[in-house]
């Protein structure tokens, strides 16, 4: 028997197609000068299927990776593209941008860079003006893992403005310090002249600070939290301490997850979706608290 004979771009094409997936999101990498930092300020993107085509503004989400990490974690290690992909696709959250930003500084000003300042300052005023965001709260969504997690919730509650509603995952969020086996002892952001952990830069930093100033603020911000029930950093105690502080201000908007397993990529592809969804459903609130503001 004689087998017809196909051409490889032919062949190519046919497992393309039968292989790929039939919503195909695109990221991509950047960098912007950074006036606060003197340097450029490197950041991952994610776009729809449909940025090209469309002329819309979508609404944008800050994914922020976790101590020593890089603007690259969440797309190769996270699954990031796959996760939106499938969301998308099944209608389950809105066609969104995603910025994977890179920081050398656990997202705050720290002793080795202004990383918050640049985040506020440069970062967000950049995205806005070079995509098409929905350049105001009811538009924006931060999230994060570990240190990112701790970055998400002190960005909340300073500008709760900003966002409609977050995501930590495994926040690294320790009150009133870090565990010994924590990398924040050992972070440049948190080490003084002297090259020692420097325990009051910690506490200056951390969440407990802006408590006050978030509960005054009168504008909430919806926070999911979540954490693996075997994390190394016991997160676990650390994470119901910030639900409680968090709940007792805002009680139906905040929830909290202790799922299975530890401080790892595993736990964080697989809440990622679930936070999605969370921020999403959230985002209503923040219109309705943007509504009332301008009236």
């Amino acid at each position: 028997m004689t087998w017809p004979r196909f051409s490889p771009g032919l062949v190519f094409l046919c497992l393309f197609l039968a292989t790929s997936h039939g919503w195909a999101g695109r990221v991509t990498h950047h960098t912007f000068e950074s006036e606060v930092l003197d340097r450029a300020y490197p950041y991952n993107l994610y776009l729809p299927d449909e940025y090209a085509t469309a002329e819309q503004s979508y609404p944008v989400i800050y994914l922020l990776h976790g101590s020593f990490g890089s603007e690259y974690d969440w797309a190769s290690r996270g699954g990031l593209r796959r996760t939106m992909d499938r969301l998308i696709e099944a209608d389950t959250i809105p066609p969104a941008i995603v910025v994977m930003p890179g920081s050398q500084s656990w997202w705050v000003d720290g002793y080795n860079e202004q990383a918050e300042t640049a985040f506020i300052e440069d970062l967000i005023p950049h995205i806005d003006q070079t995509w098409r965001t929905i350049a105001r709260r009811e538009g924006r969504l931060i999230g994060g893992l570990s240190a990112g997690g701790y970055g998400a919730v002190n960005f909340i509650l300073q500008y709760p403005q900003l966002f409609g509603a977050a995501a930590a995952l495994s926040p690294a969020s320790y009150s009133p310090q870090p565990p010994a086996n924590s990398s924040g002892r050992r972070h440049p952001a948190f080490l003084g002249p002297d090259g020692n952990y420097d325990e009051a830069m910690w506490q200056r930093l951390n969440y407990p600070q802006y408590l006050e100033g978030y509960r005054a603020n009168g504008v909430t911000v919806p926070l999911y939290i979540s954490t693996g029930d075997r994390d190394a950093f016991d997160i676990v105690s650390h994470a119901t301490t910030l639900y409680q502080v968090i709940k007792d201000h805002q009680p139906d908007q905040v929830m909290y997850r202790v799922v299975p397993g530890g401080h790892q990529w595993r736990v964080w592809r697989r809440e990622l979706p679930v936070a999605l969804r969370y921020m999403f459903r959230h985002l209503e609130s923040a219109t309705v608290e943007a509504s009332d503001a301008s009236s």
